[in-house]
């Protein structure tokens, strides 16, 4: 079951069968709606319903509800499989193969009988004969599926868009079957000819078997292309869904075994060869490598990984051998929760998109009436029965508003299974209208728009001391500190050289600094005021000067001494991410001013916004005051998105009108945000607010070309204007444009944002010189 338990109730999502079209969606909907505490909301194109069931209410009801409604539910499959891959074809696999056999055939038979009913040289006598036993499979069995829906619906006493199609069809068909055998139509030397508009005509001796095979043709290609586009609209989430791995290695007791990841259980070890996948979420235990995680997160560098480091499942090992502890499976891991996201963002629904069912759910009887009322028109004022006939038909047709049910499931689809291709997960449809809205973004600074953990930033020396020589003995002596300083010094050290000497002693003065005897020397690695009170050690100007310097850009410097004498000074910095500043001018060029929000003090906020190029910066924030900020902001009439990562981040993601959580982050950021990035990349939260821009687009262009398509079709086909061949013609390409302009998301691209930040290596006193 995918849902979510509450003390009130459960979330479920259930697979629902037989809709043709919106008006199916929107009236299932309805009588979901209508059960005592059930929220529902079904998606026509996903064909799946998001129902909110209270206690006391079991979700069979909502089964047998929709069932009774005329439609099959079902419970969903789990969304991850660990089974091996399977080559059966899938139910969608199965509709669109039966609509293109349909499809051809039908198409094989209507074309010789539009041919010969809209050309006069190739009606030879008896004509229409062949052409009524060629065009009565296409209308009858061709347009079957339209019929089926239409007589379950009736029976239900409803009408959708598939009354309109069988109504006009059989309609088609029912005049000219009257026309040949009862009318003058089945004399032989009977002619016709094919006119863009309706002419009047003498009675009963014009037939309309063209009509009703090239529409069934029409209506049918649109029918196929639009079932073909929801499978390849889904491809996305499947595609995600099985990038995990199904095979493992696992590790016990010394001994490796091939067993299916299924099997894994929380605290196993499994074995990640060059090139293999790693089976689930876990922690690395041994070994040392590049994980490329481009499927999952859409970033192109591999990462480096090490023991202690997390790894995600369907990640690929990209260098060494790794052992891994399994921390996560099944449906804990991140490629499950992908998943879920995705899928709940697809079967909710857009403001846009509850409009136009809305609209669908009345337009049908509406157009059945104004049908009804061009035929009286039309015999009021003297036409022919005939012309009176074809008028109705031809505004049955054109004003099936197949397009406008299309118009915001299919971009939503598209959009949001690019997203997740990119590392995007978009919680619901509404959130693109919240995207639309935002005119400032606040940043939270630490694991946002800096890295979130201290670096080696720089080494500044005595003279006649090397920068090598001092980062080699501070790295050692640090070595057995756990503090976040000493770890970044150490780390740093082993970049330059490697490995390090291991120390003959070691002691830490806690909050101080470290002292410990390496190659027979006392080398301390601590605060400048340590130095001096304990050890009797002064900093000479040079020094003192370079420290001034890396405390003034918000860095944090320790001293490092030996033989009694300071040697030199290191810097310590948490440091702005590459892509950050590339970022912050997307998101001016965006229309968006950039607000950063820290609780560090204003030197070192100031130091960060300074690199990225933001000038509204707002320092010495507590957590709990963050919310204010925003709700300050949002006071002053601003339209606000929050990116954060942290716990402290989740209050103000909430309070936000846009909330962006990095995947790096905590589960409570995650979980009070609307927008996920799975990489921890402030260009993604360009791209995330960019994709929800263009897809509200889409859907909005979508919108537009189908009202305006039915708006100005409609009158036409009343007054006569078309002929009823061309009007279902007409209302097929609506579709398929509204469908192939929504698949042009797939080609949405992420942004490269160059590496605007140089690289924070250690610097000698030379580079530093212009610092100091």
């Amino acid at each position: 079951m995918t849902g979510a338990v509450s003390m009130s109730g459960e979330q479920v999502v259930l697979d629902v069968g037989g809709m043709t079209c919106a008006s199916c969606a929107a009236r299932i909907e309805k009588k979901l709606n209508r059960m005592p505490g059930v929220e529902a909301s079904v998606n026509y194109s996903t064909e799946k319903a998001s129902v909110f069931v209270p206690k006391g209410t079991s979700i069979t009801d909502a089964i047998a509800t929709i069932e009774a409604t005329g439609y099959t539910a079902a419970l969903p499959r789990p969304v991850v499989s660990d089974e091996p891959h399977s080559e059966e074809p899938t139910d969608a696999d199965r509709e669109v193969s039966s609509l293109r056999r349909r499809l051809v055939i039908s198409a094989v038979l209507a074309v010789p009988v539009a041919a010969m009913s809209m050309i006069p040289v190739l009606q030879f006598t008896n004509w229409q004969w062949l052409a009524l036993t060629l065009a009565a499979p296409v209308a009858v069995w061709g347009a079957w599926p339209f019929h089926r829906a239409a007589w379950i619906n009736a029976r239900h006493g409803a009408a959708t868009m598939d009354t309109l199609i069988s109504v006009g069809v059989l309609a088609a068909l029912g005049w000219s079957l009257y026309a040949l055998f009862f009318g003058t139509a089945g004399m032989a030397g009977m002619t016709m000819s094919f006119t863009f508009s309706v002419s009047p005509r003498g009675a009963a001796d014009e037939i309309y078997l063209e009509v009703a095979s090239a529409v069934t043709v029409f209506l049918l290609s649109g029918r196929y292309f639009e079932a073909r586009a929801k499978k390849r609209s889904g491809a996305a989430l499947k595609a995600l869904l099985e990038l995990g791995a199904k095979e493992t290695t696992v590790l016990r007791d010394g001994v490796e075994t091939l067993i299916p990841t299924s099997l894994l259980v929380v605290g196993d070890r499994f074995v990640v060869r060059p090139g293999e996948k790693i089976a689930t979420d876990g922690e690395i235990v041994e070994g040392n490598s590049a994980v490329d995680a481009s499927m999952l997160t859409g970033e192109a560098v591999p990462v480096e990984v090490g023991p202690g480091d997390t790894v995600v499942g369907a990640t690929l090992n990209s260098g060494g051998r790794l052992v891994v502890r399994v921390t996560k499976v099944g449906a804990d891991t991140e490629l499950a929760q992908m998943g879920r996201l995705v899928e709940q963002a697809q079967t909710g629904k857009a403001e846009v998109q509850r409009l136009a069912d809305r609209v669908s759910a009345i337009f049908v009887p509406v157009v059945i009436g104004l049908s009804l009322a061009t035929f009286a028109v039309w015999l009021f004022i003297g036409a022919g029965p005939e012309m009176a006939f074809t008028a109705a038909v031809a505004t049955l047709i054109i004003a099936c508003p197949c397009a406008l049910g299309l118009a915001t499931p299919t971009a939503l689809m598209v959009g949001t299974g690019r997203g997740a291709q990119l590392g995007i997960l978009i919680k619901g449809p509404q959130i693109l209208e919240s995207t639309r809205r935002v005119d400032t973004i606040v940043l939270d600074k630490t694991g946002t728009v800096t890295t979130g953990r201290m670096t080696l930033v720089a080494s500044v020396p005595i003279v006649g001391v090397s920068d090598e020589e001092l980062l080699r003995l501070a790295g050692a002596a640090e070595n057995g500190s756990e503090h976040p300083i000493a770890a970044a010094i150490v780390t740093g050290a082993r970049e330059r050289f490697g490995s390090l000497p291991q120390p003959e002693s070691f002691a830490s003065a806690q909050g101080l600094g470290v002292q410990a005897v390496i190659d027979g020397k006392l080398v301390l690695v601590g605060r400048p005021r340590w130095l001096a009170e304990h050890w009797s050690i002064v900093l000479p100007n040079e020094l003192e000067t370079a420290l001034t310097a890396f405390e003034e850009q918000g860095q944090t410097a320790v001293a490092v001494a030996w033989d009694g004498e300071a040697r030199g000074v290191l810097a310590v910095s948490d440091v702005v991410k590459a892509t950050s500043a590339a970022a912050i001018e997307h998101f001016r060029q965006l229309g968006l001013r950039p607000v950063l929000l820290t609780g560090d003090n204003a030197r070192v906020a100031q130091a960060v916004a300074t690199a990225v190029g933001i000038t509204d910066v707002r320092a010495d924030v507590l957590p709990a005051e963050k919310a204010e900020v925003i709700r300050a902001l949002q006071a002053d009439g601003r339209v606000v998105a929050m990116v954060g990562d942290g716990v402290n981040d989740a209050v103000a993601l909430a309070t936000a009108d846009l909330g962006i959580a990095m995947g790096t982050g905590t589960d409570v950021a995650i979980e009070a945000s609307d927008l996920t990035l799975v990489r921890s990349d402030l260009l993604a939260a360009a791209d995330a607010i960019r994709l929800s821009r263009r897809t509200l687009a889409t859907i909005k262009g979508n919108l537009f070309w189908a009202f305006a398509y039915n708006v100005a079709a409609i009158p036409l086909a009343m007054l006569g204007l078309l002929n009823p061949l061309i009007a279902g013609a007409a209302m097929a390409l609506s579709s398929v444009f509204v469908v192939s302009n929504s698949l042009r998301l797939r080609r949405f691209a992420a942004l490269n944002g160059a590496a605007v930040v140089s690289s924070k290596r250690p610097q000698s006193a030379r580079d530093l010189a212009s610092v100091v």
